[in-house]
């Protein structure tokens, strides 16, 4: 596990301290929680973008075909 030395202004690390004693955590965690989040959003927008890149227009049509015609069950309605 890697160690990481950081400097946060004074309101926003008064403010993680709120926080983090609110949801019963350390401020590490709740810093290693936020990073976890942020890391995995960006990533996800990556993958989404090179799997996107990777589709064909054609080919979801073809499946979108195969879907039967029937009403929506009840409360799926639009």
């Amino acid at each position: 596990m890697g160690t990481l030395s950081l400097r946060l202004p004074d309101s926003l690390h008064e403010m993680a301290r709120r926080v983090a004693k609110e949801e019963s955590v350390s401020i590490n965690q709740l810093i290693l929680t936020a990073v976890a989040e942020k890391v995995s959003a960006l990533t996800t927008e990556t993958y989404l973008k090179e799997r996107t890149a990777r589709g064909s227009r054609k080919d979801f049509e073809d499946i979108m075909s195969r879907v039967p015609d029937v009403p929506p069950d009840p409360g799926d309605e639009l």
